[in-house]
């Protein structure tokens, strides 16, 4: 169907619906948004109603859109239960991005490194940018990962490898410089920060090492289609999935300060297996063909895609970006 009737059936559906971050975690999950379908015989991308749940309010709302499936969206609609969704912090590929080899530390800097705020664990980094009127470079991963989900401060250092991985006050390699506040109330659009880099590691982009698996990307892109993806991170390395769905809204993660509440999600199911697992928290997943950004990873669930692996979820890099006054360095 075309987007604009997934949206229409979206709204149907959470029409008068209570929102999962506003209710305690046990009445469980239930996100609602457009899914990414494979292409038929036709040239333009398809779209459908996806339902993501857990728990007893999210198999009401699961009960709902089984019936709109059955009056009007046939098999458009795409229905899984996914259990817990946790943000992605620490509890293979040969070479660069095996992950022993991204748990090290690593100079000149590059994407998909451990990284972390003194006090997390490790998640991270995802890629370089600039910042408006700032001669600095900074790099780019999530709020829980550089801020230690709002709970640092500005000027915290930050290390890498993350303390997980043996990071130490001497491996500090900058300071938390800018977080997106993460709103309890939910309605969160990102879960990003910046950390700036210290002099004596990275004065410019000639400093690090810009290069993700295939080259170095070309820019950025909207996730609007059913297309192959990759990101490179600290606990998986290389992996590849497609983009199973987008807008999700009310996507409830779960924070070591509490249960988040975020609108506008994009949904990454793994190529084989989990796309991502705890640690890969602040990879920039990308897409291999244009070499396009276009999600920051941030969470991902117990279950749902293939196999019973679980689904990942990513913040759209356009309004990573927008956020934070950022631009990505290609």
């Amino acid at each position: 169907m075309h987007i604009d009737n997934a949206r229409e059936l979206k709204a149907r559906l959470t029409s008068g619906a209570v929102r999962a971050s506003s209710l305690p975690a046990p009445a469980g999950v239930a996100s609602v948004g457009i899914s990414v379908l494979p292409r038929g015989s036709g040239d333009g991308p398809r779209y459908g109603l996806a339902v993501r749940y857990s728990g007893r309010r999210g198999e009401l709302l699961a009960e709902g859109a089984r019936r709109l499936a059955a009056d009007t969206a046939g098999d458009e609609v795409d229905i899984r239960e996914i259990g817990l969704v946790t943000a992605l912090s620490a509890p293979t590929e040969p070479g660069t991005w095996a992950p022993e080899a991204l748990q090290r530390k690593v100079r000149p800097l590059h994407p998909g490194l451990s990284t972390a705020q003194r006090d997390v664990t490790a998640g991270t980094l995802g890629g370089f940018v600039t910042v408006e009127g700032s001669d600095g470079l900074y790099v780019l991963s999530n709020n829980h990962v550089l801020a230690d989900s709002d709970q640092a401060a500005l000027d915290d250092p930050v290390l890498q490898p993350g303390p997980h991985d043996g990071g130490r006050a001497g491996d500090r390699v900058g300071r938390l410089a800018r977080a997106v506040p993460l709103e309890a109330g939910g309605g969160n659009a990102v879960d990003a920060a910046l950390a700036l880099l210290d002099g004596d590691v990275a004065a410019s982009p000639a400093d690090v090492d810009l290069t993700y698996p295939g080259g170095r990307l070309r820019g950025w892109a909207e996730p609007d289609d059913e297309v192959v993806v990759e990101k490179v991170g600290r606990t998986t390395g290389w992996t590849r999935g497609r983009i199973s769905a987008i807008e999700l809204d009310d996507v409830a993660v779960q924070y070591p300060v509490g249960v988040v509440g975020f609108d506008g999600q994009v949904e990454v199911t793994g190529e084989r297996g989990a796309f991502s697992a705890g640690g890969d928290s602040g990879s920039l997943v990308f897409r291999p063909d244009t070499r396009q950004a276009v999600g920051l990873l941030f969470a991902g669930s117990e279950r749902g895609g293939p196999g019973g692996a679980g689904l990942t979820f990513c913040n759209p890099i356009g309004l990573v970006l927008t956020a934070l006054g950022a631009t990505l360095v290609v």
